[in-house]
């Protein structure tokens, strides 16, 4: 029994770090911008998409293609910003959500054209295959993988905004654009740079999540689900809210899968509106 628990708190928390890489860029984008990003699922699909086509025409290793997803998302997401999302940031939440869920179905059209409706299949190198035996148990390579890369991320991207010049003209932008565009700020670039980094990572999380829940064109609407729950338990513009978050889902999600399937699917749905019943803003958002 103690094996059992340990392996689904093993399972449930590598799953909650993919769920965290595919989330965060929303969670800051939607928490700094202001700005309802309901594409974010088709940028992380275009991550996984890209993964995909590079290790089949070129031959490219795994581990080659996951920083070149990051900069495919966050090349096109530059683009989008620049030429269709600027326009609607003053425009209302209605919106947002009406074109930019828009842009997830044009994107499953033209995943469906280009790849087809399969799923596409990858091969990881040998190190990060098979398992490892710690303590008597098992674990999976490649989700020892996914923590230490979530891991990572968290530690960057929490040095990059609280630490940083760069994190505080973000703020400075966020607060009172006027006011910072007066002190020499450069708003449009500091938000096109804020956008490119969200959607950068659900391009990684897209490439990342391959081998643990495959692509096809509905990607962009599957995940986008989870990661919306993920932001909001975790609570807007929040590094740590996302990571918290993330991992009590992903843990959650596994755990009831495992032991109580018959209602496993609808866990993490409960587990949302309890969090939110007692943190309306979730776990780590402010007002």
């Amino acid at each position: 029994m103690i094996s059992s628990v340990a392996i689904v708190l093993f399972d449930g928390l590598a799953f909650g770090m993919l769920l965290f890489v595919l989330s965060v860029g929303l969670s800051v984008t939607l928490g700094l911008m202001n700005f309802i990003n309901l594409a974010h699922g088709a940028f992380a699909m275009l991550g996984g998409y890209t993964a995909v086509w590079l290790m089949r025409q070129f031959g490219l290793p795994f581990l080659l293609t996951l920083p070149l997803a990051f900069l495919a998302a966050a090349a096109v997401s530059i683009l989008f910003e620049r030429t269709l999302f600027r326009r609607l940031y003053g425009a209302g939440e209605l919106n947002q959500v009406l074109f930019t869920i828009g842009l997830v179905f044009v994107a499953a059209a033209g995943a469906t054209f280009v790849f087809g409706t399969g799923q596409q299949p990858i091969v990881l190198p040998d190190w990060l295959r098979g398992s490892v035996e710690l303590f008597g148990l098992r674990f999976g390579i490649y989700r020892m993988f996914l923590i230490v890369v979530a891991l990572a991320i968290t530690g960057l991207l929490y040095f990059t905004l609280e630490r940083t010049r760069f994190g505080a003209q973000i703020r400075a932008a966020v607060d009172n654009q006027r006011v910072a565009q007066g002190l020499g700020l450069n708003v449009e670039r500091i938000f096109a740079i804020t956008f490119a980094l969200g959607s950068g990572l659900a391009g990684l999380g897209g490439a990342l999540a391959i081998e643990i829940v495959g692509l096809d064109p509905s990607f962009g609407f599957h995940f986008l689900v989870y990661v919306l729950i993920v932001v909001a338990v975790g609570g807007l513009g929040s590094v740590t809210g996302s990571f918290v978050g993330a991992a009590l889902l992903g843990i959650g999600d596994v755990a009831g899968k495992y032991f109580v399937p018959e209602i496993g699917s609808f866990l993490i749905y409960l587990l949302l509106v309890a969090i939110l019943l007692v943190r309306p803003m979730g776990l780590f958002g402010k007002r």
